[in-house]
């Protein structure tokens, strides 16, 4: 049964209607069969599989699977493998997804949410457990922290610098320094500090910058020309809090290197290895899984992170007891990833992280 776990992002299921009852029994034989062993499967195998076609007939509907670029011939075999739509139209319309095992579960449940763990301390625990349950990369992107402004403040520190203060309700702070043009005086800091004060106060910056910079507009015959270019600095020097200082918690990446034998294998890796390093994206691409309702996957080209390496990327959002969204938790692996096992790993995970949520400080 399919699972509702899964949220499609390119093909869905309704590509399988061009495929008749025989090219969708073939085409699903090979795509399992090469996410079990990772060979190219040949129609020889396949009358041995049980398909009770003569070897011509599975040969022309390899070959009708193949013009329709659900398949490919590697250069080495006779066989064929899956291409990336492929994998694509099997996820979303014939993958049977199971759910994972009472022993798989308390694992989980054991090494996430031991007594006094800390939830920084959950979060590399998990990307550790899903790589080794997986078998591929695990990956967390670290909560957006949504700690509100408590106080802002332009402090002259000369006649052409000064410094943006920025208090958080957590606690932190961040200082900026700003250069000042000519004639800017005390009042004009102080008006500045008073028109961020008065709308920031008790919201995340991230949240509020964009409808700030709008409000601004509207401000700027209210305010002095000195002061509202304050304003604008000052939103634009701001981070945004410690959302800038989030972390990517990346393990497993040697179990990456456990089915590359050939040299194409090894370079894929390489370049697969360098993409782990591009912190940024990374955390963009979960950012973007966010908004699911469940587990997404991307496939190869999908994503433009991944599209060099030919990678698939499993990974589901982790939320508070709210319902509030703060991060997601993910697998990374070579695009013949055992997606029925992965899928309900992810899920499982990702909803034990936000039950530990509840009450802790993140």
């Amino acid at each position: 049964m399919k699972s509702p776990l899964l949220t499609s992002t390119a093909m869905d299921a309704g590509g399988l209607m061009g495929l008749d009852q025989r090219a969708r029994d073939i085409f699903r034989r090979i795509v399992e069969s090469y996410l079990q062993t990772g060979e190219p499967v040949g129609s020889r195998t396949l009358s041995m599989s049980g398909v009770s076609l003569s070897p011509a007939s599975i040969r022309n509907t390899m070959q009708d699977l193949t013009l329709a670029g659900l398949l490919a011939s590697p250069h080495t075999s006779a066989g064929r493998i899956p291409t990336h739509a492929g994998l694509r139209l099997f996820v979303d319309g014939l993958l049977e997804i199971g759910d994972l095992g009472a022993e798989e579960r308390r694992e989980i449940d054991a090494r996430l949410a031991g007594r006094g763990r800390k939830f920084d301390e959950a979060l590399n625990e998990a990307s550790a457990l899903l790589s080794g349950l997986a078998g591929g990369a695990g990956i967390v992107a670290s909560p957006v922290r949504e700690a509100g402004v408590k106080h802002v403040e332009f402090v002259a520190l000369g006649h052409d610098q000064a410094l943006a203060v920025l208090v958080a309700d957590d606690g932190t702070v961040e200082n900026r320094l700003m250069p000042l043009k000519a004639g800017v005086t005390p009042s004009t800091l102080q008006e500045a500090s008073n028109f961020l004060n008065a709308r920031l106060r008790g919201r995340p910056l991230h949240e509020a910058r964009t409808e700030m910079r709008t409000e601004l507009d509207a401000a700027r015959r209210e305010l002095d020309s000195a002061a509202a270019r304050l304003v604008e600095d000052g939103l634009a020097a701001w981070s945004g809090g410690p959302d800038r200082d989030r972390a990517l918690i990346v393990r497993g990446r040697a179990n990456l290197l456990q089915d590359a034998g050939a040299m194409e294998d090894l370079e894929r890796v390489r370049v697969l290895f360098d993409d782990l390093e591009q912190k940024e994206q990374l955390i963009g691409l979960l950012d973007g899984v966010s908004s699911a309702q469940g587990v997404r996957i991307f496939i190869g080209a999908e994503t433009r992170l991944f599209s060099l390496s030919g990678s698939a990327v499993i990974a589901a959002p982790y939320m508070s007891g709210r319902q509030r969204v703060l991060g997601a938790i993910g697998v990374i692996g070579p695009a013949r990833l055992n997606y029925a096992r992965v899928i309900p790993l992810v899920d499982y995970t990702a909803r034990v992280l936000g039950r530990m949520l509840d009450g802790q400080d993140t």
